[in-house]
C-alpha cells in the first residue's frame, strides 16, 4: 500500500513513519483493501478553504475526507484523502485538557472511517462511527500507534 503524507503545517511536529503506522492499521483492521491513500496536515486557513470549496461551509473543522474509490474497485483502489488540521487538534486538546497527539491520532481514524463507508450526520450511523473510532483508539493504544 502506497500510504503518501503531506505536511503543510508548522504548528506540530508529525511523524511520517508513525502516521503511516496508524494508517494501515486502521485498514487492516477493517478488512479493507487499499492500494493508495494520502493524509494531510493542514493549517487552519487551509481546512477552511476546503470546507468552503467542497461543503460550501467556510468555517474551521477537524478533519476533511475525499473518496476516492468505493470496495468495488477490484484493479487498483485508491482510498482518497484525509485532510487533518493540526491547529484545531491543538485548541481542543488546549481546551478539554486532553492530549494533542491522542486528538491528532482520533482525526486520522475518523477521516479514514468516511473514506472506507462510515458517516455520521444520521444519529444510527453516528452510534457506528463513535463505535468503531472507540474500537480503532483502543487498538492503536494496545499497540502503542498513538502519535507521539
Amino acid at each position: 500500500m502506497h500510504i503518501q503524507i503531506y505536511n503543510r503545517q508548522k504548528t506540530v511536529k508529525i511523524s511520517k513513519v508513525r502516521v503511516k503506522k496508524i494508517v494501515t492499521q486502521v485498514i487492516a483492521f477493517e478488512n479493507q483493501h487499499c492500494d493508495e491513500v494520502a493524509i494531510h496536515f493542514v493549517s487552519v486557513k487551509e481546512i477552511c478553504d476546503l470546507h468552503q470549496t467542497f461543503f460550501n461551509d467556510p468555517s474551521q473543522t477537524d478533519c476533511i475526507s475525499l473518496p476516492m474509490d468505493d470496495s468495488s474497485e477490484t484493479h487498483y483502489r485508491v482510498l482518497g484523502e484525509v485532510f487533518v488540521c493540526t491547529e484545531t487538534a491543538v485548541q481542543y486538546a488546549a481546551s478539554h485538557q486532553s492530549d494533542l497527539y491522542n486528538e491528532l491520532t482520533l482525526y486520522i481514524v475518523h477521516g479514514l472511517l468516511h473514506l472506507m463507508g462510515y458517516d455520521d450526520i444520521k444519529t444510527k450511523d453516528r452510534t457506528a462511527m463513535r463505535s468503531a473510532e472507540k474500537r480503532h483508539m483502543e487498538e492503536l493504544k494496545n499497540s502503542c500507534l498513538i502519535l507521539t
